[in-house]
């Protein structure tokens, strides 16, 4: 049993490493303890994301159910013959996060299958389930049973994954316009995708940029360097998308450079160092 689970959580490294290079080196930063738990959640969620977004010549909503159905036999059997299902059950089993996160999380995937627009309450709905109730997730796992310390960072950990969420959008605005027919931000016309529009989406970041930050500060030390890394990716790539103007955000996919990256990775190092972030 233990080569069949280190295998399954080998899968779900591999699975971070393939689809997010920034994840799974802010990842690595993590105590060791902290790594193999966070990929496991990853690894889970890339590949519900990946059935709604892009098996565009199979039927999602079939493929959507199994998982979601083999999800929670897993959860049930403490066992699953899919790798990244199994991974994920001993990780939520190991640190009893609450299925209602997992509920939420699937309930936003299967909105991905059937809508192309939000109102305000759509959005926030989807933005929970899709963003928060992961950085909640994760967060459970770097409170390591302390369920003081989780309710105190829970309002910071749900902005972060906001804010990572709502960057992702505007990052890939071009193909989930045009190849999927989606429009996450309401109210938002991306025919005639103004300044006054982008600024709007912009504060609305900003404003869970600073309140995620808040919460980083109060981590544990064992995880706040990696996260601080997350985030220090994210709001770099916010910055850039910031002075883009609008009528290029719909040409082109934004990317920060991987000399960036490494310099991000050795100032925030640094600043770790002298405990100053």
């Amino acid at each position: 049993m233990h080569l069949f689970n280190e295998l399954s959580q080998q899968c779900s490294k591999a699975t971070t490493e393939k689809y997010s290079t920034s994840f799974s080196s802010a990842i690595k930063l993590l105590h060791p303890n902290l790594r193999t738990p966070i990929f496991n959640v990853y690894g889970f969620v890339r590949f519900a994301d990946e059935i709604v977004d892009t098996f565009h010549d199979f039927d999602k909503e079939v493929l959507l159910s199994e998982f979601k159905n083999d999800t929670y036999i897993a959860l049930q059997r403490r066992i699953s013959l899919n790798p990244i299902l199994n991974s994920f059950q001993t990780t939520v089993n190991k640190y009893s996060i609450p299925h209602h996160l997992i509920e939420a999380f699937f309930k936003s995937m299967q909105m991905d299958l059937c809508k192309a627009s939000y109102d305000s309450d759509g959005y926030k709905e989807y933005i929970y389930g899709s963003a928060e109730v992961v950085g909640l997730m994760c967060l459970y796992i770097f409170c390591e049973g302390n369920c003081e310390m989780y309710e105190k960072l829970k309002p910071s950990a749900s902005a972060l994954g906001a804010a990572f969420q709502k960057v992702n959008f505007l990052r890939d605005v071009k193909d989930d316009y045009e190849l999927l027919s989606r429009t996450y931000f309401p109210g938002v016309d991306f025919k005639n995708f103004s300044t006054d529009m982008k600024l709007q989406i912009e504060e609305e970041i900003s404003a869970d940029f600073i309140a995620a930050y808040e919460g980083i500060l109060k981590l544990p030390i064992k995880a706040k360097f990696g996260v601080y890394v997350a985030y220090k990716y994210y709001l770099s790539l916010f910055k850039k998308i910031k002075d883009t103007p609008p009528v290029h955000i719909l040409e082109q996919r934004i990317r920060i450079p991987n000399y960036s990256k490494m310099f991000i990775v050795a100032k925030a190092g640094l600043r770790h160092q002298l405990n100053i972030l």
